[in-house]
């Protein structure tokens, strides 16, 4: 049998003290967020997380029958409240939709947190009394290792963290977004940008190797524009705002592509608001596809193809998930995907379209 890891070895592979390295695996502040990073990397590459269980949830109830009648009876959703990520977003409101009327269906109670009031997740809630964890969007590594400190059951739902195992929910992002590009090429366009920063979320990454995937196994030439897979905005109008610059810039230089293959239905949005602006008829000239079928996708004119996400299933599901870890809290970890369908609308159309007109 292997020896145990000590923080002291922790400590000398990163070239830190070991107060620092008790710190950062306590999910404490006071060490900086390089330093800890290299700390929980440095303690998952030497086995550390693999020997030490989380500490134990005493008297954990059965479930899902007797979930609400046990002493813990709340269910922590934790979300981060920052960009779209918020409890009123068209995508991830919908979601914790889905986990509300989940917990409503159990009889469990539900207590919405947000990331940026979570300096000590511990004095903020009473460990005692909560069930588990569901969060929602990113959460920093710091917060998620408070949280299996205090032995709190937690699955994540678009998003994983790579140091710290838990199960995660998605929407198969890059099994649908290769869908979208088939359907493309196989109406003929061969000139695709895909559009979205791929550093913003595990979605928009997964989404972007998917579109890479399919054009690459179709031997269709990428010339993927970089700025497009970089651009940031808080909002829709500094989206806007960004890619009227690009496109703009790369009109004058090159030749317009036949399809936009969009993130996510905002920037998608903001897309078609930036073509429409620079006189480019859709889908006429070019078509645009979006990913989520938020409510704006069924009303913008024209209206948008996109990717229907079920929001309220992936929270329900996330539910299911987190009762059937709180019942067996050994068994393996699980990564969920559940599909999509491609709803077909007025801002696609043959690339044959556009040569007619």
């Amino acid at each position: 049998m292997s020896k145990k890891v000590t923080m002291q070895q922790i400590a000398d592979h990163v070239g830190v003290s070991k107060f620092a390295v008790s710190k950062a695996l306590a999910g404490k502040s006071g060490v900086s967020a390089d330093t800890r990073e290299k700390i929980i990397g440095a303690a998952t590459q030497l086995g550390y997380f693999v020997q030490k269980k989380a500490k134990p949830a005493n008297a954990r109830a059965p479930l899902p029958e007797s979930a609400g009648k046990s002493q813990r009876d709340t269910i922590i959703v934790l979300i981060p409240n920052v960009r779209y990520q918020n409890r009123h977003s068209f995508y991830w409101g919908r979601i914790i939709d889905g986990i509300t009327n989940g917990l409503e269906e159990h009889q469990i109670g539900i207590m919405i947190v947000t990331e940026h009031i979570t300096d000590n997740f511990a004095k903020l809630i009473n460990p005692d009394g909560v069930l588990g964890l569901i969060g929602v969007g990113l959460i920093s590594n710091q917060l998620l290792l408070e949280i299996r400190n205090l032995g709190i059951p937690f699955v994540m739902v678009d998003h994983e963290d790579p140091l710290i195992p838990s199960d995660s929910l998605f929407m198969n992002n890059f099994e649908c977004m290769r869908r979208v590009t088939n359907y493309l090429l196989g109406n003929g366009h061969e000139r695709l940008q895909f559009v979205g920063n791929i550093r913003y979320s595990k979605s928009f990454s997964d989404r972007w190797l998917g579109y890479r995937s399919m054009m690459e196994e179709m031997n269709v030439e990428l010339d993927q524009w970089p700025e497009l897979l970089t651009f940031e905005g808080d909002n829709r109008s500094e989206m806007t705002e960004t890619l009227e610059a690009i496109i703009h810039r790369y009109m004058e230089e090159k030749e317009l592509p036949t399809s936009f293959v969009c993130a996510n239905d905002s920037i998608a949005l903001c897309v078609m608001t930036v073509l429409m602006k620079l006189g480019v008829d859709i889908p006429g000239k070019c078509t645009v596809t979006g990913f989520d079928n938020i409510e704006d996708a069924a009303l913008c004119k024209p209206t948008l193809s996109t990717v229907h996400v079920n929001k309220e299933a992936l929270g329900q599901r996330a539910v299911e998930t987190l009762l059937w870890r709180i019942a067996h809290p050994d068994s393996p970890k699980e990564k969920i995907l559940l599909s999509g369908d491609f709803v077909l609308r007025e801002s696609t159309a043959p690339a044959s379209a556009a040569a007619s007109m």
